[in-house]
């Protein structure tokens, strides 16, 4: 069966101590600017907030917040979700953003707009939704 384990009192205490000072570790990066990456289709947007080398900080997407079926891929949903990445961003010390944003979906601009509203300073606005140069080949003519 093997030995039963004993948890004290202090071990909790000990690993909320721990916790605490972990967060002031990642408190003392602070970042002044970075770049955001909306992905915005037609049944989702997901968020990314790098630094300038391109490592993630921080990510979300109106699924993790709780949306469900359509009510992912509305604007109102892109904002929520712009919302709390900027509150978390602001924590950091994040205060200047490039926005790259890929995607035809609803929110691709209710999302700018919520970062702008929170108090972000947006350097600039780029679209990278990938266009084909000559498409795919269509299908052959159907012969009966």
């Amino acid at each position: 069966m093997g030995k039963k384990r004993v948890v004290k009192k202090g071990d909790q205490g000990s690993r909320e101590a721990s916790a605490a000072s972990i967060q002031k570790k990642k408190l003392k990066h602070k970042i002044t600017s970075g770049h955001v990456y909306i992905n915005s289709t037609y049944n989702n947007t997901l968020i990314t907030i790098t630094d300038n080398s391109g490592g993630v900080v921080f990510a979300g997407s109106a699924g993790a917040l709780g949306f469900n079926g359509a009510k992912k891929g509305t604007p109102y949903a892109a904002s929520k979700v712009a919302e709390l990445l900027s509150e978390k961003a602001k924590a950091i010390g994040l205060l200047e953003l490039n926005v790259f944003v890929r995607g035809v979906g609803a929110g691709r601009e209710s999302a700018i707009r919520s970062f702008a509203a929170n108090g972000l300073v947006i350097n600039s606005i780029k679209d990278i939704t990938p266009v084909p140069f000559n498409g795919t080949k269509f299908p052959k003519v159907r012969r009966v």
